[in-house]
């Protein structure tokens, strides 16, 4: 099993950034994936998760401004991030949960991806 992400990076309040965690070593269609962050001196907190089914849920911080999606052609799911703020500056990290559900825990992790925003 594998994931490993792609994106990030700096960005100004307001701008958008795209994420990507492409997976592989595993049937993906099978398994949820989320996103989660972690930023500077605080725990890691969950962000968006896509279930098998495509359903999808997102925290309150992040709701309306960021959309997750999957494709899974590509093996690949996606966090697009707009409006941007500088609280949501962390490190961000794909997971692959342990079944379809949204609801399970996490089993694998990406290598995670630094996302800055400046005010």
């Amino acid at each position: 099993v594998q994931l490993v992400q792609y994106g990030g990076g700096l960005v100004q309040a307001g701008g958008s950034l795209r994420l990507s965690c492409a997976a592989s070593g595993f049937t993906f269609d099978d398994y949820a994936i989320g996103w989660f962050r972690q930023a500077p001196g605080k725990e890691r907190e969950g962000v968006s998760c896509i279930s098998s089914d495509g359903s999808t849920y997102y925290a309150t911080s992040v709701k309306g401004r960021f959309t997750i999606s999957r494709s899974n052609a590509k093996n690949t799911v996606y966090l697009q991030m707009n409006s941007l703020k500088p609280k949501d500056t962390a490190v961000y990290y794909c997971a692959r949960k342990s079944g379809y559900g949204c609801l399970l825990s996490e089993d694998n992790w990406g290598q995670g991806t630094q996302v800055t925003v400046s005010s």
